[in-house]
């Protein structure tokens, strides 16, 4: 069921990408009209692939000095709806791990995640290039804000110790004994995309995610192993590649 409701997430965004690809046609392409009764065209579809770095927020650690960061990669796709707003949908795993910020207590989590979310971007800066009859060329950085919503599945494993754990680390007994659990999240983060072609742009991005559980590192009141019940978060830095194969 976890499973399900990450990939029914992704899979309406790509059923979405694949109906409006039907529709790029010169034939078929449909003017819609800003509120200032300028022409422009929705989309044209991008998909996305990225990575960067994963930052855990949470019990054991509340600042970059006690995390010790994961990798993270993504897949995605864009759609432009109107001029200066996109839509989105994005699959990405990622790995999150950090020491105890209190030394006697001495614990330590690593943490395997899958997400799936939605999201809207909005340009702070207008692109001529999404109108029909731009009167400027197109703009070659534009920044954004996003946020979003969707499903985690997160996977961590706690123990005691201060470095990465190997092979021979001994894991504590599980808070709960579904793992991986699911939970909500919701992204709010900021970006510059960087136009390098007319199908193919460069993002850079942050963002922060909240999500429902306090257990995303294994740590909570439910074991005794902390008395915060504050839910955990964690925040993503990545670069992607954005590319339109039907663009123009």
């Amino acid at each position: 069921m976890k499973h399900v409701l990450l990939i029914s997430s992704f899979a309406a965004s790509i059923m979405l990408a694949h109906s409006v690809a039907a529709q790029e046609g010169p034939e078929r392409r449909r003017r819609h009209y800003s509120s200032q009764a300028r022409a422009y065209y929705r989309g044209p579809v991008r998909f996305t692939a990225g990575g960067g770095v994963a930052l855990y927020n949470g019990d054991l650690a509340g600042d970059l000095g006690n995390n010790l960061p994961g990798g993270s990669g993504s897949l995605g796709i864009l759609y432009l709806v109107r001029p200066r707003l996109v839509i989105g949908g994005e699959a990405t795993y990622f790995q999150l791990g950090a020491k105890d910020q209190l030394v006697e207590r001495g614990l330590a989590f690593r943490g395997r995640n899958v997400s799936g979310i939605t999201f809207l971007r909005y340009e702070l800066l207008r692109d001529e290039s999404e109108f029909a009859s731009p009167k400027r060329p197109a703009a070659l950085i534009k920044p954004f804000v996003k946020a979003g919503a969707g499903f985690l599945l997160y996977n961590p494993k706690s123990y005691l110790g201060t470095l990465r754990p190997d092979d021979r680390t001994s894991f504590l007994a599980p808070e709960r004994n579904d793992y991986p659990a699911l939970a909500i999240t919701a992204p709010v983060g900021f970006g510059i995309v960087f136009r390098l072609t007319p199908q193919l742009n460069a993002t850079a991005e942050a963002a922060y995610f909240f999500t429902t559980t306090d257990q995303l590192d294994d740590v909570s009141p439910v074991s005794g192993r902390s008395s915060s019940s504050l839910n955990d978060g964690y925040g993503l830095v990545e670069l992607k590649l954005e590319y339109a194969p039907w663009g123009r």
